[in-house]
């Protein structure tokens, strides 16, 4: 079974020209804008080989010298790949870690148990399963008191100096552009030093260790340190980390960008696959590095481009527009500015529809979905209990009353996003109800809300809930997902609630996905039969909970697909966003019009989830609530249409088709 199909999702088609160039010369001509060497793979997994296979010939170079290689490394979610494939190399290859010198990059601090502590984490993931020795493993001391700090830092510098440097830095780039735990403002000629974390990297770095928690300080190697090493390989995978890949190496050097350091460096090799070099010049706009290989979406893009460049709408562009701006092959393709404007405005045009679900009786020659059948059989998969409102509310009531028969599964409980004072609230009301309307003799009410209010009072930060808190802050979470249901038209017997499996830890660190979750999303899928399914295509979610849904319903259409099931062949599967991104106007295959009074009735749905409102734990680095974002979000495709000369409307929900493998 298959079930991380969600890695494989392309939305363009990349030319190998564009990242494997054939010699130097192709290559200096495509990196021309890139300050740092960047090596780009179609995957991870051989991505990591290769980047294995160098640390490997360079400890055995070591060895065969007689010496130690010293290597810093990190704990980063990017450098698991990297464990593994080495790991496997030691126990399938024979290749042996005992002449490596290994230096922590960061600690966090001050450190009070285990569960929090970098180090541990690396040596769980990696140390203890190769043949170092133990010896040869040096980490910062997280544990010392505030005093003690400014000298245990000395001595780790003085530590690497004794082994003559540091041979290679391994680590990954954070969302804040940090490496090792370099936050922005440090400076270049920064050593070993305690740091405060920045909240956006605490939170990632606490979600990388699977704890709710960290310390507010980390001891890190500071930019000079890891400028000082004789090579340094920087990871980076998936979409989410595409943004400041593409600032850290065509962006000037700057302290709000540590990782942009790195071009001060002779020997530093950027590692990405292709979803995190997207945003590269020669991946997203190859047009001003060399020559094109051009297909429809490209077009697009690259017309999309000049209008937002020139501030002009699509069919004002000139042939001088394209001969100034690098687009003098489009021209040559289609004759003259105005046929390649006529070409895209339409195909823009084409994906705009009020009718999501197929317009009856309608030619759908250019329409994105098919008129018949009619009704449709519709399933919407929500990772947490309102991200289809939040994502596709509009689209969603529009598919209700238009007739379509619609069922939304919400693939997890959302237990753990909800705040420890909705379950005081709710268990206030239920209480008071208890003592107004019930049995008096019967205590279990009020003996369990005594339990709840004093397993609160003493709760710590970071302390996992009871299994019967995180059971009421499920059924929170479910009443309001029923009444947005309501809101919305949807008959409770078609609101499905999943509970997958691998959510329900009651911690921020999840289970893998399993056959479990699986089978649950292809009973439902076998139940209903649908004729279109909408699914998140949000994978850049920081959580990573969209991701993991998003693979588990994939696994269930590929299952289907490889049994032949009849009803996939009439099914079309759409992905949506709106809490994390927005589809790039290139991609989107349908855009689903909402007037004002749908928008405003969008919120309203939204708005029915009330945990996650001011008080959802999860807001992420963004301050505007989920309600607001989603509306700027809608807001701002709607007027990039509207700017690109097609038709102006208050705002768009955006769907890309995903057609299975």
């Amino acid at each position: 079974m298959r079930t991380n199909l969600s890695s494989q999702i392309s939305l363009n088609r990349v030319s190998p020209r564009y990242y494997r160039p054939e010699n130097a010369v192709e290559r200096s001509v495509l990196t021309r804008l890139e300050k740092i060497p960047t090596n780009i793979f179609e995957t991870i997994d051989e991505g990591v080989v290769q980047i294995a296979n160098e640390i490997v010939a360079k400890i055995q170079d070591r060895q065969r010298e007689g010496k130690f290689c010293t290597i810093a490394v990190g704990t980063g979610a990017s450098l698991r790949p990297l464990f593994a494939e080495l790991i496997r190399k030691h126990k399938d290859e024979g290749v042996s870690f005992r002449n490596v010198v290994f230096f922590n990059l960061y600690e966090y601090y001050p450190l009070t148990d285990e569960a929090g502590s970098s180090f541990n984490h690396l040596n769980k993931l990696f140390l203890s399963q190769i043949d170092i020795d133990r010896q040869n493993i040096f980490t910062m001391d997280g544990t010392i008191p505030q005093e003690a700090i400014t000298e245990h830092c000395r001595l780790y510098e003085q530590r690497i100096q004794t082994f003559g440097g540091i041979d290679i830095v391994i680590m990954g780039v954070g969302r804040e552009g940090n490496i090792g735990m370099n936050e922005p403002g440090s400076h270049a000629s920064s050593t070993t030093r305690l740091i405060l974390i920045d909240a956006t990297s605490r939170s990632e770095a606490a979600h990388n260790i699977g704890v709710d928690n960290l310390p507010p300080c980390s001891i890190t190697m500071g930019i000079s340190t890891i400028l000082g090493a004789r090579k340094v390989y920087l990871l980076a995978w998936g979409e989410d980390k595409a943004d400041i890949i593409r600032s850290a190496v065509e962006d000037k050097v700057s302290d709000t960008l540590p990782a942009s350091y790195l071009q001060l460096h002779s020997n530093t090799s950027v590692c990405i696959d292709l979803a995190a070099a997207a945003h590269l010049t020669r991946i997203q706009r190859p047009w001003l590095v060399t020559s094109c290989e051009w297909n429809d979406k490209l077009v697009r893009s690259a017309i999309v481009w000049l209008c937002t460049t020139l501030n002009k709408p699509i069919l004002k562009l000139t042939n001088k527009d394209y001969n100034e701006n690098g687009l003098s092959e489009l021209l040559a393709l289609y004759g003259s500015a105005y046929n390649a404007n006529i070409k895209v405005f339409n195909d823009l045009q084409h994906t705009i529809t009020g009718w999501p679900g197929g317009k009856p009786n309608a030619d759908d020659t250019y329409r994105p979905e098919r008129a018949k059948p009619f009704p449709k059989r519709v399933v919407v998969f929500s990772p947490h209990p309102d991200d289809d409102v939040i994502s596709m509310g509009g689209t969603l009531r529009r598919l209700v009353q238009q007739g379509h028969d619609v069922h939304v599964a919400y693939e997890t409980s959302g237990n753990i996003a909800v705040g420890d004072e909705e379950v005081v609230r709710f268990m206030h009301f239920i209480n008071g109800f208890n003592q107004l309307f019930e049995n008096s003799e019967d205590k279990v009410i009020s003996e369990k809300y005594a339990e709840i209010k004093k397993f609160f009072s003493t709760k710590k930060e970071g302390q996992m809930d009871t299994r019967d808190i995180l059971t009421i802050k499920g059924l929170i979470r479910r009443g309001e997902a029923r009444t947005a249901c309501t809101f919305n038209h949807i008959p409770l017997d078609h609101c499905h609630f999943l509970d997958l499996p691998f959510y329900e830890t009651g911690k921020i660190e999840k289970n893998p996905i399993s056959e479990a979750d699986v089978e649950i999303v292809l009973n439902l899928l076998r139940e209903v039969k649908p004729h279109q399914i909408y699914v998140a295509g949000d994978l850049a979610d920081p959580h990573g909970t969209h991701r993991v849904c998003t693979d588990a319903v994939f696994a269930a259409i590929d299952e289907e697909k490889n049994a032949g099931a009849e009803w996939l062949k009439d099914c079309r599967i759409w992905m949506y966003r709106g809490a994390w991104a927005e589809w790039e106007i290139e991609n989107i295959e349908m855009a689903v019009p909402l007037s004002p009074e749908e928008l405003r009735a969008k919120r309203n749905s939204i708005l029915k989830h009330q945990s996650q409102m001011e008080s959802a734990p999860f807001l992420g680095n963004d301050e505007r609530l989920f309600w607001q974002r989603s509306e700027d979000r809608n807001r701002g495709t709607a007027s990039l249409y509207d700017h690109l000369g097609l038709a102006c409307y208050e705002a768009m929900e955006a769907f890309v088709e995903y057609k299975p493998i």
